[in-house]
């Protein structure tokens, strides 16, 4: 064999060997491609860690990061917030849920500008607004209930009472409170709810419809009026706007204690601010009228112009519960009925157990009807 034939016969051996340790599951090429996955996330692990222990991320964004404290702290301390500054602890009490849209914003600055510091902050605001509202990402309600009671604001200015009559009549409820009636469409109500409730009151403005028996049903006295110039008008001009009532339902298991409410409105004033002084007289008054009464068995319905987190309420909350709280599905928004932003419109018991909390579709009116199952 030549030195030629010889080199060939060296080059196809080695040729030969290559391709067999290429070749999968033989040799060390096969090893290295299958921990090719777990080297990956390793080195990216690796580099993660690197990154975050440099001292350059925590440095970056300290502004962004003193925001989203407080954010946190106004979450935590809601209520340490002054009232007598225009109203500012009641108008943020008001919209303390919506606040929880700045979390995303600020998580999505703070990795933009990759601030450590600001995304350890965030940990404030998301456990403020967890401890707060985090039970109501949770469907707590339940089948059953012994009585489903309904609450509408059917609207002063809505264009079609009777359609709104028929509506609320066909979500099969036992006790039905409408607040803001206007007396010229007071008959709609009236004949469009007869077929179904035998039992009504209308007190001013609100009333209730019932399919059990009513007794001991009186007016409210919420302080609509108040100073020398109410004191001057007679019973009949101020029972024309009253705007609370006080009723006894009758069922299989006792007396029920009713009270229908619909509180003052609200306003943001540009000179002074968010301005809730009737609605705050009315709400106190209310709740001393819940506070004298005897029944242990009482359910409030109306609009009350306000949500529960507001500090205003604290003298009905401490004495009842809210259906939506302790059975609701989600927030329970109730106004304004296109875009609803606030739950104002409320179920409250005291005496009973809440089963369920929902919303009804939108009728002429400007609120979403709020209904709720009880059992006892």
């Amino acid at each position: 064999m030549t030195s030629s034939e010889r080199g060939q016969t060296m080059t196809q051996a080695g040729t030969a060997g290559t391709a067999d340790t290429a070749e999968p599951g033989k040799g060390g090429a096969g090893p290295r491609n299958t921990g090719s996955g777990s080297g990956t996330w390793r080195t990216r692990l690796r580099r993660a860690i690197r990154t975050a222990s440099r001292p350059e991320p925590w440095k970056r964004g300290p502004v962004l990061a003193a925001l989203t404290l407080l954010l946190g702290l106004l979450l935590l301390l809601h209520g340490q917030i002054p009232n007598r500054i225009g109203g500012l602890g009641s108008l943020v009490e008001s919209l303390l849920p919506w606040f929880g849209l700045f979390v995303p914003v600020l998580l999505a600055a703070a990795l933009w500008r990759r601030s450590a510091t600001a995304v350890v902050a965030l940990l404030l605001p998301v456990v403020g607004w967890l401890s707060l509202f985090g039970g109501l990402l949770i469907d707590k309600s339940h089948s059953g209930g012994d009585l489903t009671v309904v609450s509408h604001n059917v609207g002063a200015d809505n264009p079609d009472p009777a359609g709104t009559a028929r509506d609320l009549a066909a979500s099969g409820a036992q006790l039905l409170a409408l607040e803001e009636i206007a007396p010229e469409a007071e008959g709609a109500y009236e004949k469009e709810l007869a077929k179904t409730y035998p039992h009504h009151t209308v007190q001013g403005t609100v009333g209730l419809w019932s399919k059990l028996p009513l007794s001991d049903t009186e007016p409210v006295d919420i302080k609509q009026d108040v100073g020398p110039l109410g004191d001057t008008k007679p019973a009949e001009v101020k029972m024309a706007y009253n705007r609370a009532l006080r009723t006894t339902v009758t069922t299989d298991q006792g007396p029920l204690a009713v009270y229908v409410a619909h509180l003052g409105s609200v306003r943001v004033v540009p000179r002074t601010g968010f301005w809730t002084d009737t609605r705050d007289r009315n709400a106190q008054a209310l709740a001393e009228a819940v506070a004298a009464e005897q029944n242990e068995r009482v359910v409030l319905l109306g609009d009350l112009n306000g949500t529960m987190d507001d500090r205003a309420f604290t003298g009905i909350t401490s004495q009842l519960r809210s259906v939506q709280d302790v059975a609701g599905d989600g927030f329970g928004f109730s106004w304004p009925a296109k875009f609803p932003m606030a739950r104002i419109d409320q179920i409250l018991v005291k005496g009973v157990e809440p089963a369920s909390s929902w919303t009804l579709p939108a009728t002429g009116s400007d609120h979403l009807p709020v209904a709720a199952g009880i059992s006892w």
